[in-house]
């Protein structure tokens, strides 16, 4: 039996990543700001994981940040905020080392860091361990139940922020030996470094020339075999003009933009994101498999326009077939596991809300239907639903980055205080809605 909500937010967050963390400052920063109580944004947020983290799986010693520091949770938004990542430095005593360090590009594990000393700060509005079941309409539709558990948080407006999931082939299933790459440091832990003879990696992104160049240093005497459908690692388009896609100014652009033109600035610019891979990291690697020639001892190899035509997986390894594509030449391969980095997906919205998903509109291609603030188009809701990502379609190709973070949160607090509030006394709701 679920416990009846007793209390009214204004906010309830779904998810506690880096995009609801954003959120939560946000509504913080509001608050203070507000002169009278009412005006206040009262939020609390829900995450399934029992502590914050962000990909720690993925959170290798070496590896830096692709976006510049001061696209944080809040400089964007507000430069003066002490939850910006320089407030961090300063907190920690190494802002005269990071700028020494010379570099916009922080270390991915220093970055996860800053994330968590903000998370820490704004532990009293997240619950932990609490994993959302349904979302029901109540009130005639002006309220919302968040359902986690045997709970039910009611709120007048909801934010879902639950990020991405892995994404493998249709016809691989995860095991012992088959992972995603999101996995690969908890997976590769269970190995001695000196214990596996080989390693496959799939995939021709960012995250699959990082796997390969993890596996490659990290098991000394292990072959890591790199297979991919092109020809050789497509470097990421960073350049000046190019990165003015993820400019705020350019989601207002992209939103009202005509949908064939957003089809053409979206495949215009994937190279800035998808399938493509920092270029110092793809010379690091060219000049590796280029030096274990010379020597003559080539752990190193790189499968190109090939593909993984069948695979099996066993307790102790994997057996894969992969076949070379211009040619049909196919070759099997035995290797202590496979990595599959091959992307992710955002997660469907629907699958969260529920009850709620049947007031939700979708366009002709069955994507939900949302506003410039990120609320999501409703019949017979009142409340408000706002999306943190899996807005690509409207947005543009920045919306599931942190490039967005900052200023996004501050749009869907500006977006929630302009609504106001719809004031339901609690004593009337069971007899409304039927729920205590």
């Amino acid at each position: 039996m679920t416990e009846q909500a007793t209390d009214v937010y204004d906010l309830v967050g779904i998810g506690f990543g880096p995009s609801n963390l954003a959120l939560a400052i946000a509504v913080e920063e509001h608050n203070a700001r507000c002169l009278r109580p009412d005006d206040r944004i009262r939020a609390i947020f829900l995450e399934k994981q029992d502590d914050f983290g962000w990909h720690r799986g993925m959170l290798f010693e070496d590896a830096t940040m692709q976006v510049s520091f001061l696209k944080d949770l809040v400089t964007m938004r507000n430069p003066s905020s002490d939850f910006s990542f320089v407030s961090y430095l300063h907190a920690h005593e190494r802002l005269a080392d990071f700028i020494n360090y010379k570099s916009m590009y922080p270390l991915r594990v220093e970055f996860h860091d800053y994330m968590y000393w903000a998370a820490t700060r704004m532990r009293e509005s997240v619950l932990y361990g609490q994993t959302v079941t349904d979302v029901v309409p109540v009130a005639g539709g002006t309220l919302l139940d968040v359902v986690a558990g045997d709970r039910a948080f009611r709120a007048r407006n909801i934010s879902i922020a639950v990020g991405l999931e892995s994404s493998l082939p249709p016809e691989i299933q995860s095991s012992e030996r088959v992972w995603h790459n999101l996995d690969i440091l908890h997976r590769a832990a269970a190995f001695d470094v000196t214990a596996p003879e080989r390693f496959i990696v799939v995939g021709a992104g960012q995250s699959a020339a990082e796997s390969v160049s993890f596996l490659h240093e990290r098991y000394p005497t292990a072959e890591v075999l790199s297979v991919f459908f092109r020809y050789g690692y497509s470097p990421a388009d960073d350049s000046n003009f190019a990165n003015g896609i993820f400019d705020p100014e350019a989601v207002d652009l992209y939103f009202d933009a005509p949908a064939d033109v957003k089809r053409m600035l979206f495949d215009y610019h994937r190279n800035t994101n998808y399938s493509v891979v920092d270029g110092e990291l793809i010379t690091d690697l060219y000049r590796r498999a280029y030096r274990e020639r010379i020597l003559g001892r080539s752990r190193l190899h790189m499968l190109n326009a090939s593909r993984v035509a069948d695979l099996t997986a066993r307790p102790d390894g994997v057996t894969a077939v992969i076949e070379h594509l211009p040619t049909g030449d196919r070759r099997t391969v035995g290797a202590d596991a496979i990595v599959f980095a091959t992307g992710y997906r955002p997660v469907d919205a629907g699958r969260l809300l529920g009850a709620a998903g049947d007031h939700c509109l979708r366009d002709g291609e069955g994507l939900l239907r949302v506003g410039r603030d990120y609320r999501v188009t409703t019949d017979g809701l009142h409340a408000g639903i706002y999306l943190q990502g899996g807005t690509e379609h409207a947005h543009g190709i920045t919306s599931t980055l942190l490039s967005a973070v900052a200023v996004r949160s501050g749009e869907i607090v500006t977006s929630i205080a302009a609504a106001g509030r719809t004031d339901v006394p609690l004593r009337s709701l069971a007899a409304v809605t039927g729920r205590g």
